[in-house]
């Protein structure tokens, strides 16, 4: 039995079932794609549901304002996702009338939409000859045909997406790309993949060679930067705090936080006072500093490592100030958010 009728037998007897499977509509498939980049099932399930519960359409999506969009997505990191999932949604009830495009070349038009999500979509949705690759795909395709060449390099891709494209099943291609990228998922793990029971331990090349460990190859990043962000939490007397838009281009662009000093390395807190003091709503009227968390919070992202400091800053009054109940209404980044979790604010 080939490679790929191989696969689609082990997903018929072993898939999960997930709401996206239950569906051929573009609107939840591309909802769940775009969902589940860089977010494993457990955790995007309940986005996914959030999602489709608040805006059962597209048209409902592209009607939301970006800050409801923002505040649901909140939690799942990777906040561009979000934004160009919203303008995507407006561009195809706009310019497409509501109607999702019927192949792959023109998904590729969609905003946040790449050649994964566009090959799932085209597959599962529209039925067309168009295999997809993932980080679940790039495992078990270098595992099985015993693969060394770095995924992570225009060669890799370019080498991965020629094979994937040739060892999929043309006539079931939604079955096989679900499949494959399944297999990855819960057979063809990342680390300690269980291979006594599976259908390939006959065929595994890496298996064979013992090398399920050291494949896929993927050339190392370069090292996370470190930064010092100081957030002000700023407490008037009548129950008032201050939050920030931040804009600009960046991971945490059109969401909230609380004002930010960023200094070149840890700062001491009397040192932090002497540059509290120049901030502009401290002007003309004093003001009482306290340190929160003596160690930093360390938020790891891709690129950069967050060393977080949180200040309380009591004062008397705020021009501009938001009611302090309100605080759960606005999108903030996830290491806000668990701040505003953790604090008492009542």
């Amino acid at each position: 039995m080939s490679f790929n009728k191989i696969l689609i037998r082990w997903y018929s007897n072993n898939k999960r079932h997930l709401p996206w499977r239950e569906t051929t509509d573009p609107y939840k498939i591309w909802l769940s794609e775009i969902i589940l980049q860089q977010t494993q099932v457990k955790q995007g399930l309940p986005y996914y549901e959030a999602f489709i519960k608040s805006f059962p359409s597209v048209f409902d999506l592209a009607k939301a304002d970006e800050n409801t969009v923002l505040k649901l997505w909140q939690g799942l990191g990777y906040y561009s996702r979000a934004r160009n999932l919203h303008s995507a949604a407006k561009y195809v009830v706009n310019e497409l009338n509501g109607v999702f495009p019927s192949n792959y070349k023109d998904l590729l038009k969609l905003k946040g939409v790449g050649d994964y999500t566009a090959s799932a979509i085209a597959s599962i949705c529209f039925n067309e000859n168009t295999a997809v690759v993932d980080g679940n795909v790039y495992r078990v395709l270098s595992r099985y045909f015993g693969i060394s060449t770095p995924i992570n390099t225009t060669k890799g891709v370019k080498e991965f997406k020629t094979l994937a494209q040739r060892v999929m099943d043309t006539r079931q291609p939604a079955d096989y790309n679900q499949a494959i990228m399944e297999f990855g998922a819960i057979q063809c793990t990342p680390k300690n993949p269980d291979c006594s029971v599976c259908p390939f331990n006959n065929s595994c090349v890496a298996l064979q060679k013992n090398v399920i460990n050291e494949l896929p190859v993927k050339l190392k990043a370069a090292k996370p930067k470190k930064k010092y962000f100081n957030f002000l939490v700023f407490i008037s007397e009548d129950g008032k705090i201050l939050l920030e838009k931040r804009v600009g281009k960046g991971i945490w662009q059109n969401l909230y936080q609380f004002p930010l000093i960023e200094t070149p390395k840890k700062i001491t807190l009397k040192r932090f006072e002497s540059l509290v003091k120049e901030h502009p709503k401290l002007k003309n009227q004093s003001f009482e500093l306290r340190l929160y968390n003596e160690e930093p919070i360390i938020h790891k992202l891709s690129h950069q490592h967050l060393h977080t400091t949180f200040y309380i800053v009591s004062v008397e009054t705020l021009d501009n100030g938001i009611p302090k109940e309100k605080i759960n209404a606005y999108p903030v980044p996830i290491l806000i958010g668990n701040f505003i979790e953790t604090f008492n604010f009542n």
